[in-house]
């Protein structure tokens, strides 16, 4: 199971300041996403996913001068989220560095944008969803039936050319029993994304059969050391 570091930009910097010797005082800190990405991958991190802040909220990407630093430093996959949302907004991505995009869960109520979205990036497209059933139940869809469960809005997905996901499930803890009927029941890789505070947890999913997790705040802060995550998720 990967294990991928998540760094939120907004404004150009990370929103959480990387210090991986704060425990020891030795070292300095940093907020420059390039610098944090490359400390990673020395690490063994074998992807890097990047949160677009500021894309998020303007329904396209902002940070792309961010991810082109991080992609002059590195040699391992860009998995961009935030504003991604239409053919073009992909094009951009990709030619600022990024090789993956994670599109919001607004696009499963957009087949038409959605097909746009696929035919551009591919495999290397992903979608992200809040599969909480009360989050699912509760997202203003304007299809004629909502889903009646992640399980069927994840088979829709996938007879419609996504073969990724992005799982996030904010402060919860992801629901292993339902990452497990997902994994064995469709052709797509799952990732989690939120939940995850301890190395049992890592151990958790990796027995779920989660393609990887992606942490953000816990280990730049240090919460979660990066090398015995990755000797727990192996």
């Amino acid at each position: 199971m990967l294990v991928i570091p998540s760094i939120d930009v907004a404004d150009g910097r990370s929103r959480v300041v990387f210090w991986p010797g704060a425990s020891a005082g030795v070292g300095a800190p940093t907020d420059r996403p390039d610098r944090i990405a490359e400390r990673f991958v020395e690490l063994g991190a074998r992807v890097i996913h990047v949160v677009d802040f500021d894309g998020a909220r303007s329904a396209r990407p902002v940070n792309l001068e961010a991810v082109g630093a991080i992609a002059s430093r590195i040699a391992v996959p860009i998995q961009l989220a935030g504003g991604l949302e239409g053919a073009e907004n992909i094009r951009l991505a990709f030619a600022a560095g990024a090789t993956r995009g994670v599109l919001a869960m607004s696009i499963a109520d957009d087949p038409e944008l959605l097909a746009e979205c696929v035919d551009v990036a591919g495999e290397w497209l992903a979608v992200g969803l809040d599969p909480r059933p009360e989050r699912l139940a509760a997202f203003p869809w304007h299809r004629g039936t909502p889903p009646a469960s992640v399980e069927a809005l994840v088979r829709d997905l996938v007879g419609r050319g996504v073969h990724r996901f992005v799982l996030s499930h904010g402060g919860a803890t992801p629901d292993a029993d339902l990452l497990a009927r997902l994994k064995h029941s469709t052709d797509a890789d799952f990732l989690v994304a939120g939940g995850v505070s301890d190395l049992d947890a890592v151990r958790r999913l990796r027995d779920a059969g989660v393609a990887g997790i992606i942490l953000g705040q816990v280990l730049l802060s240090g919460a979660v050391d990066f090398s015995q995550a990755l000797e727990a998720a192996a």
